[in-house]
């Protein structure tokens, strides 16, 4: 089949990468923050590839070359933004990733890597740190690897890296998801169908922090987040809003749905949940594509085969 590719056949091009190309995204995804940008960088990746195909060497993996490809195409995306956010509420770049289209492999033995607070705070850290940290610590690559890729040195690596490090360690943390978690975000939906403010009050934790890329605004404890609830989404008839389980980077998520006027379900937005013990700690809300006025919104694939019935 490589051989075939080398000589011109797209067909066995195609076949070559296509088990690769969930992995290649998420990669994209991890330095870039944004499903929509990482969905663009795959389609120059795999174009980078067909036209250098003859200068990989099969001494290593073909993924191994075609991470190359896609870290440095994610590098040069990133250094065209017009800035490097500072803090958290500059990332109005961040979308979901959904969980269905993430390697199950991935999901089941480095689902921390695809959460929202380890991609948020990638996104805080310089472009090169980021790729530094993400080859050796998700993808395992050697120091002397990732030299090599990115043109440096080893000890300018393990230097790079230990900023990295020490620069997350404290915002992400290894959590699994649990009966308790599911059990809270059932009570939450259920709350929300009847507009129960007492009973969603229940659910947060007393710091609870709501966040809505691409929006500024940032909503801080208990009181605040349900001050938003109970007058903003729909101007607080929230039983007009249907709920509806899902998972995305990893997490427990609902995919929000308002009618239209004939009466037609349509995309709202999405909802990302963290919890801690049984109550809720965080949620990260996105609009639906097809509502927001941004580029950056949560992917109509989110959506799809969820509608209420």
């Amino acid at each position: 089949m490589l051989s075939a590719a080398r000589v011109g056949d797209q067909d066995a091009f195609h076949q070559l990468v296509k088990p690769h190309l969930p992995a290649l995204q998420v990669h994209c995804y991890r330095l870039l923050g944004s499903y929509h940008d990482a969905e663009d960088a795959m389609q120059d990746v795999l174009l980078r590839a067909w036209r250098s195909l003859d200068t990989y060497e099969d001494r290593a993996p073909l993924l191994h070359w075609l991470y190359r490809i896609a870290t440095t195409t994610s590098l040069k995306i990133i250094r065209k933004r017009a800035r490097q956010p500072a803090t958290i509420a500059e990332i109005d770049y961040l979308e979901p990733y959904p969980d269905h289209l993430i390697d199950p492999a991935i999901l089941a033995e480095q689902r921390e890597s695809v959460s929202l607070a380890f991609v948020t705070a990638l996104q805080l850290l310089p472009a090169t740190q980021r790729a530094v940290l993400i080859l050796r610590e998700v993808l395992t690559w050697t120091a002397a690897e990732v030299a090599n890729l990115l043109d440096t040195t080893v000890p300018a690596v393990n230097s790079m890296l230990q900023r990295a490090r020490s620069t997350l360690r404290a915002d992400v943390h290894k959590r699994p998801l649990t009966e308790a978690d599911r059990t809270v975000l059932t009570q939450f939906i259920d709350a929300w169908h009847r507009r129960d403010i007492a009973g969603l009050t229940a659910l947060l934790r007393a710091d609870a922090e709501l966040r809505m890329p691409p929006e500024t605004a940032e909503f801080i404890g208990r009181d605040e987040v349900i001050g938003f609830f109970s007058t903003v989404p729909a101007e607080g008839r929230l039983e007009t809003i249907r709920l509806v389980p899902t998972q995305a980077n990893g997490q427990l998520a609902v995919a929000a749905f308002d009618s239209d006027k004939d009466g037609r379900w349509r995309p709202y937005g999405l909802m990302v949940f963290d919890f801690d013990g049984d109550t809720i700690s965080g949620i990260t809300g996105f609009p639906s594509c097809e509502l927001a006025s941004n580029p950056h919104c949560a992917p109509n694939t989110v959506f799809e085969g969820r509608a209420p019935a």
